[in-house]
């Protein structure tokens, strides 16, 4: 498994300079049967990190704009009239591919952010009465702008929540950019990226992950951080059983990329951030003091006891 990711990885660095650890969640999400949302100003590769991914594994990838006036249909497809053979027949949407990109979601309309429920949650997209499959691995990468709220849909809690992880690719560094503009110089790198891996091999270690040893006590603070929002005097509402589930799926990804098949609690510090910082509300009150989801995160690491695991 820990060489399936570095050959991933490593790929998937060609085209993007400077995002291992973005990377790397990226992978952990897609392994654990997750989708993301990537929240991040313009022009910061999230594009590029979808398309370098989908190529590094020889799956299919479309990408969808969002915009006030894209349908339901227009994701998930639809039935057009043959008037040869008098019956209906199903033109699958966008949907059905194994990379979606949602472009700027959050500028779709809620009916149509609906529309991706399904196929997030049960890899399947039901039209008239027919439900169709989609093909593993199936990913959703959904990416929203965070300054210009003008004319937008902000995720519902609900929503947000189906998203297995959010988080931000960032600025690079002057040295990166560099570098950046010495791979720009001919044809952009995403576009001589090989395949390194199969979809059949990520669908196994898919079902592998599930199969990572999770110590009781690793389980138990585990569950102890998520409780802990809950009861969090700042927090209008805390982590799901639905969170609950992610934390452990990712923590079994984290584990297995490492090339471990056990985890250990810093695989569980080390994706709790992107995991539940969006599935959390901060109250009104407490966002007048600067008090961010972010920070209730960090301050409940820091009070429970870490539990010591030893390899057997």
């Amino acid at each position: 498994m820990g060489e399936l990711a570095k050959r991933i990885i490593g790929n998937v660095e060609l085209a993007i300079v400077g995002k291992r650890k973005q990377c790397v969640l990226s992978l952990v999400a897609w392994l654990s049967g997750g989708h993301i949302l990537l929240e991040d100003v313009p022009g910061v590769a999230k594009t590029m990190l979808a398309r370098a991914l989908a190529r590094s594994v020889g799956c299919r990838f479309k990408r969808v704009q969002c915009t006030p006036d894209l349908l339901p249909s227009d994701v998930t497809g639809t039935s057009i009239f043959n008037q040869k053979t008098a019956e209906f027949e199903f033109r699958p949407g966008p949907v059905f591919t194994q990379i979606l990109l949602a472009d700027e979601i959050n500028r779709a309309t809620p009916r149509t952010q609906a529309s991706l429920l399904e196929a997030m949650a049960e890899s399947c997209v039901t039209v008239d009465g027919t439900t169709h499959s989609l093909k593993p691995p199936f990913l959703v990468i959904a990416t929203q702008n965070p300054v210009d709220h003008e004319g937008t849909f902000p995720l519902p809690e609900a929503q947000l929540d189906r998203f297995m992880m959010r988080f931000s690719l960032g600025y690079p560094s002057m040295d990166e950019e560099f570098r950046m503009l010495e791979m720009l110089q001919g044809a952009h790198p995403v576009d001589g990226l090989k395949p390194v891996a199969a979809a059949e091999e990520l669908v196994q270690a898919q079902q592998e992950i599930k199969r990572i040893h999770v110590d009781p006590r690793v389980r138990q603070y585990l569950l102890q951080i998520v409780h802990q929002t809950r009861l969090h005097e700042d927090l209008a509402l805390g982590g799901s059983p639905r969170a609950t589930i992610a934390l452990f799926r990712c923590s079994q990804a984290m584990a297995a990329i490492r090339g471990r098949a056990f985890v250990l609690p810093d695989d569980v510090k080390r994706i709790v951030a992107p995991v539940m910082n969006h599935r959390l509300i901060v109250r009104p009150e407490s966002r007048l003091r600067k008090v961010t989801a972010e920070k209730i995160v960090e301050e409940i690491l820091g009070e429970i006891a870490v539990p010591t695991i030893e390899a057997a």
